[in-house]
């Protein structure tokens, strides 16, 4: 009854006691501070029980239930008040026994009344430590699952500023990337551009000389003419007195040979234009890189550090990361980012003075057996000895004729071979022999500040 009182007493908004209810028309009650808050910016006041508009924007005050809220207040702290000092109703005496029969708590003047004649009686301290176990046994799941939900929460929490550290990180990265290759196309440009105003300011001046010389030719020459041409207009007598002086003239002036357009004058347009962005792309091979594998730092073990271009890896404190399925935390290595199912695939990896290392390649699904691993093969380097591995069987020493620098990896993953060599050498170093079924990934890791890093593959144009 106490309850449903309570139920009765409560307001829909804030769901607690009254505190100055009013009143609706469609009869619901709320408390004043409640109702105002609840109109708040919107645009027409209605009921938030029923949604029917209210016509009046100060409801009258509902006098009648604010003191049954009132008194219901005082009769709970009441009721709290004497359960506090677990004293009987009846008799004002400690409650020392429980009742097994009515299953409540009595005092020592109870249990010898008529009501609790021939009764089962339990220390309450007893009989509340039982009942207390079972509670904690009902409890400690809810427990362990509100802590299980409280750690899934952080780590959601911290993924959520990870992947905002990422991006950051990632969009830096990118615009360096870009910057670069912006650079390579302006400085391009500017050289293109620069030998075409080259070669047209040769050209120009060119036929600028061959033009000075044709306008002295024409100069030398509309001189002779003239002088003939005076002649031609003398009288009959003088002309024949000059005509000796005049003939050995024009005879004595050699005629010019007739000039030749010149080969070549115009601008090479071809030259500049044709196949302009094969050409700028086939010169990009000098600024752009590509390797054959690409690390995944989303696989990266905590103590792992991916460089910026995701072909290096060194060992260093460990990172605090969130716990994604992807990130391998039971062994210290970074997967490649694509995984293999058909084909052949070669890389190389450079691992020079590392003291702790290992290369290989390892299943999509990696299985844990204890302390071993099944889906792995590789190569690895340790305490000064070279060894093979594969799943979770202890290392097979090799012996290299020399201190490898760099190690080759091969993958035929249709013949199911895995073969490693020193590419310095050509030396065969193992072959791992498997019948692959999963997706194979290349795998990495080290103990070692030095970097392990995956050597770039020479790029080549080709044209059919």
């Amino acid at each position: 009854m106490s309850f449903r009182a309570e139920e009765n007493l409560t307001c829909p908004v804030c769901q607690d006691i009254f505190k100055d209810p009013v009143v609706l028309t469609c009869s619901h009650s709320f408390c004043k501070h409640c109702l105002q808050t609840w109109w708040r910016g919107k645009p027409a006041q209605e009921c938030p029980v029923c949604k029917r508009r209210s016509s009046r924007s100060e409801p009258p005050r509902n006098l009648a239930l604010k003191n049954l809220c009132e008194s219901f207040v005082v009769e709970r702290d009441q009721r709290a008040s004497a359960g506090s000092e677990s004293l009987c109703a009846l008799h004002a005496e400690k409650l020392k026994l429980f009742c097994l029969d009515h299953q409540q708590p009595v005092c020592l003047v109870c249990r010898d009344s008529r009501t609790h004649s021939s009764h089962r009686f339990r220390p309450v301290h007893e009989f509340a430590q039982e009942y207390k176990k079972e509670l904690e046994n009902s409890l400690r799941p809810l427990q362990e699952k509100r802590k299980l939900l409280e750690q899934v929460r952080a780590n959601c929490e911290q993924t959520a500023e990870h992947v905002k550290v990422q991006a950051r990180r990632t969009e830096g990265e990118m615009k360096r990337q870009f910057e670069k290759l912006h650079r390579f196309l302006r400085e391009e440009e500017e050289a293109r551009i620069g030998a075409l105003r080259e070669e047209e300011e040769l050209k120009s001046r060119t036929m600028k000389e061959k033009t000075e010389a044709l306008g002295r030719e024409i100069a030398a020459l509309s001189h002779a003419v003239r002088a003939a041409e005076e002649e031609l207009r003398a009288e009959d007598v003088s002309f024949l007195l000059n005509y000796p002086a005049a003939e050995e003239r024009l005879r004595r002036r050699p005629l010019p040979d007739d000039p030749q357009p010149l080969s070549g004058a115009l601008i090479d347009v071809a030259k500049h234009l044709g196949n302009l962005t094969f050409n700028i792309w086939n010169a990009m091979r000098e600024v752009v890189s590509y390797a054959p594998v690409i690390l995944d730092p989303n696989t990266a073990n905590p103590e792992l550090a991916v460089s910026e271009d995701l072909t290096a890896v060194t060992h260093g404190e460990r990172q605090k990361l969130p716990e994604n399925p992807e990130r391998i935390d039971y062994h210290r290595s970074v997967r490649g980012w694509e995984g293999f199912t058909c084909g052949v695939h070669t890389w190389d990896v450079d691992v020079r003075d590392n003291a702790a290392w290992f290369v290989g390649a390892a299943a999509e699904f990696v299985h844990k057996r204890g302390r071993f691993k099944s889906g792995f093969w590789q190569v690895e380097f340790h305490n000064g000895k070279y060894g093979v591995r594969t799943s979770g069987d202890p290392p097979a020493v090799v012996r290299p004729k020399k201190k490898l620098q760099r190690i080759r990896v091969h993958l035929d993953w249709n013949r199911g071979k895995l073969s490693f060599s020193d590419p310095d050498t050509n030396a065969h170093i193992h072959t791992f022999t498997h019948t692959f079924t999963d997706r194979l990934f290349p795998c990495l890791g080290t103990l070692h500040e030095l970097p392990l890093r995956i050597l770039q593959s020479k790029i080549c144009v080709t044209r059919e």
